[in-house]
């Protein structure tokens, strides 16, 4: 098979990460026969500093051609330090989602045996946690006008906005997430307080009709990050807008022990986008001690969602499970043992895909 991927690494430690993830990348396709092809391509502050756009012209145009889209981070303290910036590097994570019509952002949230002793929840609550969070990407006050300042700046402003067609579209797909898992859909709102909230309940209720295998139940957003904490074993798929997204799966990050371990997945209308949920952090960058499995991991879900390839994704986690039995692993995982370069773990992940 031919994949076409654009390569984005971007700031901080996004380009040694991502180094690492290529070479599980090469090695899935040196062993499968498959002709592999990608471009890397700037986003970011790397991208401002070069041509003053976050996401050039020719980022998107590589992006647009490409099967799948392999992202590492965005972020830097120079322009998070300036709150008088015009131009800064997150704006052009949104111009991609944007752009490319990222309408969904699938996160699975699992636990690891090996990291159970390093999440701050009670081992008996977090063992056998598994679920996947799907975050609106697209519309709500992320990207609703008008937003602004007053001219005497002090008063601020944001709109939160959402149409039937992005909720039915994100809906839809969570239904087919559920079907395939444990056919429990959870549906995130404050239908309480929000009139977005309570167009997002009509549509679901009318949807939920067209899907009476899978059970909906339906919880507010301060209830549900409540009981991401109390119950996390509750919950099979949970799906909910976009800044309600944005904090609840950063706060089911920590079940898993460590904020290095987690993937996602950007399903897009043009194409998708595969990248790690943690940040550039930038200052660890240039330090080869980055954890590069959640970007490893990231490149299993592109074989299985990009390309429809199960065998090779679950060669990459087998080989991540692995790295992590025999502790070759970097100093946040580290239990107090020896602690391994970024490229160290990448270099053991990519050998052990060769040879198995």
């Amino acid at each position: 098979m031919k994949l076409n991927i654009a390569v984005l690494a971007g700031d901080g430690i996004g380009p040694e990460i991502v180094e690492q993830g290529m070479k599980a990348v090469k090695a899935v396709c040196h062993k499968f026969g498959h002709e592999l092809n990608y471009q890397e391509a700037l986003v970011g502050a790397t991208a401002i500093d070069a041509t003053g756009n976050p996401y050039p012209d020719e980022t998107h145009a590589l992006c647009m051609q490409s099967d799948a889209v392999y992202f590492g981070a965005i972020g830097s303290p120079k322009y998070d330090n300036d709150p008088s910036a015009k131009v800064r590097p997150e704006q052009g994570l949104l111009a991609m989602r944007k752009k490319l019509g990222l309408y969904a952002n699938i996160r699975p949230v699992t636990t690891f045996p090996s990291l159970i002793h390093k999440s701050p929840l009670r081992a008996d609550l977090v063992e056998g946690a598994d679920f996947m969070c799907i975050r609106e990407l697209t519309g709500g006050m992320y990207f609703g006008r008008p937003q602004g300042r007053s001219e005497d700046g002090d008063t601020a402003y944001d709109t939160c906005i959402y149409t039937r067609e992005e909720i039915e579209r994100i809906v839809r797909l969570s239904y087919q997430y559920a079907q395939k898992r444990r056919k429990k859909l959870t549906v995130v709102d404050k239908a309480n307080v929000l009139a977005t909230s309570r167009l997002w309940r009509q549509v679901t209720q009318e949807i939920e009709k067209e899907y009476p295998e899978v059970e909906t139940e339906y919880m507010f957003v301060d209830n549900a990050a409540m009981r991401i904490i109390q119950w996390p074993k509750s919950f099979d798929v949970m799906v909910t807008e976009n800044m309600f997204g944005d904090i609840l799966t950063d706060e089911a990050s920590v079940i898993t022990g460590s904020l290095g371990m987690l993937p996602s997945a950007s399903i897009g209308i043009h194409t998708s986008v595969f990248e790690p949920i943690h940040g550039s952090y930038p200052q660890a960058a240039g330090k080869n001690i980055a954890n590069p499995l959640a970007t490893i991991l990231s490149a299993a879900l592109m074989f299985e969602y990009a390309f429809n390839l199960m065998e090779e994704g679950a060669l990459i986690r087998k080989a991540v499970d692995a790295s992590m039995e025999a502790l070759i692993v970097t100093e946040d995982i580290a239990q107090g043992g020896k602690a391994y370069n970024t490229s160290d773990v990448g270099d053991w992940i990519a050998q052990y895909i060769e040879r198995n």
